[in-house]
């Protein structure tokens, strides 16, 4: 991993909040030359910090959709083979790795209750996970 200064973090933050701005934009805000934020960006990108860009959609957009957070207990070590099976699943949107009683929780997702239930069974059937318990998200509040 690269180390990272104020103008890489800063730099991070924009592309968070709108990865489509034009470098050019970029280079205003943050006030350094357009070739700084290009030669940043490809230094991040080639650093392995930056893995990909990704549109992000109002919940609105998506109201069919049904999303829940399963809390996760892995057996033993084996929590990498655990991350390595939920990254691959379609309908597993996050994973964090937590302390306290559960190991990781992951968010899901899935277009019908019938669906839903479809993938709770799948994944409490990978190899390594000992219990979970999920709770389906009903409504969203910004902070």
């Amino acid at each position: 991993m690269i180390a990272l200064d104020d103008i890489d973090r800063q730099l991070i933050a924009l592309l968070r909040d709108n990865a489509r701005l034009p470098v050019v934009a970029l280079a205003k805000e943050l006030r350094v030359a357009r070739a700084t934020v290009q030669n940043r960006m490809t230094r991040l990108e080639q650093g392995g910090v930056i893995v990909g860009y990704t549109v992000r959609l109002k919940a609105s957009a998506e109201r069919h959709r049904i999303r829940a957070l399963m809390s996760i207990a892995v057996q033993g070590n084996r929590a990498a083979s655990v991350v390595k099976v939920l990254r691959g699943h379609p309908n597993v949107a996050t994973i964090h790795s937590t302390n306290g009683r559960w190991d990781m929780v992951a968010e899901l997702q899935a277009d019908s209750l019938e669906s839903f239930d479809r993938v709770l069974g799948t994944i409490r059937l990978i190899d390594g996970i000992a219990t979970t318990e999920t709770s389906i998200l009903l409504s969203t509040h910004k902070a």
